[in-house]
């Protein structure tokens, strides 16, 4: 499974970074590395959560992350 993550700067200097795949799966940090490591985390606690809750196969999941170009 290819997750891919879209990172934003606001206006305001934050930067925002939204899992495409991941309805909801969007957040805030201060720096570009900061947003994109906790849209990581984010994503992999709402797939523990679909495989707990029997929402997808309970298969052998290979998860990783790419960064859409600007």
């Amino acid at each position: 499974m290819r997750l891919i993550v879209e990172l934003e700067r606001e206006t305001d200097g934050r930067w925002i970074a939204d899992v495409v795949d991941l309805p909801g799966v969007m957040v805030y940090g201060v720096t570009r590395e900061e947003a994109l490591a906790a849209a990581q985390a984010l994503a992999l606690r709402v797939l523990a959560d679909k495989l707990e809750h029997g929402e997808v196969p309970p298969e052998p999941v290979a998860v990783s992350f790419a960064v859409a170009a600007a």
